[in-house]
């Protein structure tokens, strides 16, 4: 048995939860989110506690059952409380803005990076380097996050670029005159 599989996702005070077949439709404080589960699982609601079980017990079955929870736990967590990525942008010249549902990056190309913010998706800019990506939704936060970073990843000679705030580059030494 799949032991991510198998524990209840607890339901916030807060949070309201609705299945219908293989639908489930989760709100909350920080909005709405909604998923189908593959077809070798089913849900059901027990009081305060979402039960995810399998139909079968090969390989693919025990896969999708610890999947399925996952996926509606993260939603249960992203309504009541949002997922969190913070990103610093490191370089001479180099910064960003929110301007709108945009988000505008100069990252020392010739021209200047729009980046529209997806809906439920909240940046906010600190010091012109601090960029912080709140949502519900975890897989669109990354998402956000990812995207963003890619325009200009962390290089590592100088350490320029867009990092995740916790993230370690590893420097590199560069050429030495003989």
């Amino acid at each position: 048995m799949s032991r991510i599989g198998k524990m209840p996702v607890a339901i916030p005070p807060k949070v309201k939860v609705e299945i219908k077949g293989q639908k489930v439709f989760i709100e909350g404080p920080k909005g709405k989110l909604d998923v189908e589960l593959p077809h070798r699982t089913s849900i059901k609601q027990d009081g305060n506690h979402l039960i995810v079980s399998r139909d079968g017990d090969d390989d693919q079955a025990k896969a999708l059952h610890g999947l399925s929870r996952a996926l509606v736990h993260n939603m249960v967590v992203g309504v009541s409380e949002g997922f969190v990525k913070k990103l610093e942008i490191q370089g001479v010249g180099f910064k960003a803005a929110v301007q709108g549902k945009n988000v505008n990056l100069s990252l020392g190309y010739s021209h200047p990076i729009n980046y529209p913010i997806p809906d439920q998706v909240k940046v906010t800019v600190a010091e012109n380097t601090k960029l912080t990506i709140e949502g519900p939704s975890k897989q669109v936060v990354g998402l956000v996050a990812a995207e963003i970073r890619a325009f200009y990843p962390p290089e590592p000679y100088k350490g320029k670029g867009v990092r995740y705030s916790d993230e370690k580059v590893i420097r590199k030494e560069g050429k030495t005159v003989q």
